[in-house]
Parts: C-alpha cells; sequence; structure tokens
C-alpha cells in the first residue's frame, strides 16, 4: 500500500514540475516577442529619424569626408597650365630641356617636407636655369593613412594655384612645406581646413588676397582633379614611398630607397644623370 502511495506522489510531482515548465517556456516566447518586436520598433524609428535627416539635409552630412565623396561625381575641372587628357601632367620648365626630373609627393608627408626645405629650392632654380623641366606628381594616401582629408584639400589648392600660374604652384607648394606651415603628421589635419590654406596661400605675393583663388578652394572647383591627380598617382610604377625623385625614369637616390636630403647629395645625383 505504502508503495502505491508512493509511485502515485512520485507521479503528481511530476505533472506539477511539466506543468510549471509549460508556463514558463510560455512566458519566455511571449517576453522574447515582446523584446523582438519593441527592438523593430526602436530601429524603425531610428532608421526614420536617418531618413528624414538625410532628406532634409538634400543627401549629406556637410562632413569633409561628405564634400569629397560627392567629388567623384563632380565636373572635371582642369586647371590651367596642365595637359593630358584628364589634365594629369604637370610640367614646369623649358620645353626643350633635355632631361626631366619628376617629383611623387603627398601634401601631408613629413619626408616631402624635409627633402622640400633642403632641395625644393634649388629644384626651382635648377628648374629656371634649364637644367631639366620638372614633372610633378601629387597623391593623397596619406588621408588614408592618417586619416583625414587634407592631402586631397591641399592638392585641389594646388590645383587653384596653378590655374593662377606655375610660379604660384611652387611658391605655394613650397611654403605648404614649409617649417612654419606643414603640420606635423600626428597632429592636427590643418590642410583640411580651407582657411589655413588660404592662411598659407597669402604668404604667396601672386595668390595674396587673391579671390578667384580662394573662391574655387571654397567651391572645391579642383576637387574632382585633386582626385583624378591621386588615382593617376596610384598607378605610378616604381613608386613605393614619397618623397620619389627620379631623373629621366631612373630612381634619384644615394641607397637605392630615398630621396636626396642634401643639396650636395642632390647635386651629385643630378650631375651623373643628365643627358648632356
Amino acid at each position: 500500500m505504502s508503495n502505491r502511495n508512493s509511485q502515485a506522489n512520485k507521479q503528481a510531482a511530476r505533472e506539477r514540475l511539466r506543468a510549471e515548465r509549460e508556463r514558463q517556456a510560455k512566458k519566455d516566447k511571449l517576453r522574447r516577442q515582446l523584446t523582438v518586436g519593441g527592438a523593430i520598433v526602436v530601429v524603425l524609428a531610428i532608421a526614420g529619424g536617418i531618413g528624414l535627416a538625410v532628406a532634409n539635409s538634400g543627401g549629406g552630412d556637410g562632413s569633409p569626408e561628405d564634400t569629397w565623396a560627392k567629388a567623384k561625381d563632380a565636373k572635371l575641372v582642369k586647371p590651367a597650365n596642365t595637359s593630358g587628357a584628364d589634365g594629369t601632367t604637370i610640367t614646369i620648365g623649358k620645353k626643350d630641356a633635355k632631361n626631366t626630373l619628376a617629383l611623387y609627393e603627398d601634401p601631408r608627408c613629413p619626408g616631402c617636407a624635409n627633402f622640400e626645405q633642403n632641395v625644393g629650392k634649388t629644384v626651382e632654380k635648377d628648374i629656371a636655369d634649364g637644367k631639366y623641366k620638372a614633372t610633378f606628381h601629387l597623391g593623397t594616401f596619406l588621408d588614408d593613412n592618417l586619416q583625414g582629408t587634407g592631402s586631397k584639400n591641399a592638392v585641389s589648392a594646388l590645383g587653384a594655384a596653378l590655374n593662377k600660374s606655375p610660379e604660384a604652384f611652387l611658391d605655394l607648394k613650397y611654403a605648404l612645406y614649409s617649417k612654419k606651415y606643414h603640420p606635423q603628421e600626428t597632429g592636427p589635419d590643418k590642410f583640411a581646413d580651407d582657411s589655413y590654406l588660404i592662411k598659407v596661400a597669402d604668404t604667396v605675393p601672386e595668390l595674396k588676397g587673391d579671390k578667384a583663388f580662394q573662391k574655387a578652394l571654397k567651391d572645391g572647383t579642383y576637387d574632382r582633379w585633386a582626385l583624378t591627380m591621386s588615382d593617376a598617382f596610384n598607378k605610378a610604377k616604381d613608386v613605393r614611398s614619397t618623397p620619389t625623385v627620379k631623373l629621366n625614369d631612373k630612381l634619384l637616390s644615394a641607397d637605392g630607397q630615398s630621396a636626396p636630403s642634401t643639396v650636395d647629395v642632390f647635386h651629385s645625383l643630378v650631375d651623373k644623370g643628365l643627358k648632356k
């Protein structure tokens, strides 16, 4: 008798436990449905807000990144004093010069700044003397490496200067790389600021207070050109770093890698590579 009663009690207990588990499972299911449903409502509300914000802003947030994203689809405006189908060839110097010096630089590059501060004026003098003509190839890869848009913006400014004259281009390039105005590699992305570039340009006599230059920079007239220049730079062969300097398509370097950092080394390499 006692055995039968014990078995019945165990059976009853198992039934109560099963019923309790079923009730708990139903509660859990309802809770999950409410949570997911609420999340969907929140996501839809956020998405609706984003959509409204985009619609009100005309499809962009006005940030530098957004400006450059739009520049990809903008009309290509080639500065004066360029050549080639897309205006990506910049050649300065006497057309009949037998030799050609090619410089590959990124505006934010600290190595380029060092080269320009030490050798830049020598290059300009050699161009003026007819020792060689020079081609300039402008990259913007440091915007990706360091984050920001300063390289692209500086190339756009150089396009506006080149539209003025080759001399204005060279003078602004030298000013951008100067110790006074070139930003630290790990510092703020100063070249992303139009007002800062205008401040630097005002140190160039030909560009000081020039409204056309300033308008072109602020309007992004040469932004698409800057991107096109960057694309052409990326396609260059045997250019693995900046600055890269070539004379008559041959790397100009004392160690086979880096550009010459002093006038004496630069002159000795150039003299060896000149076509007579």
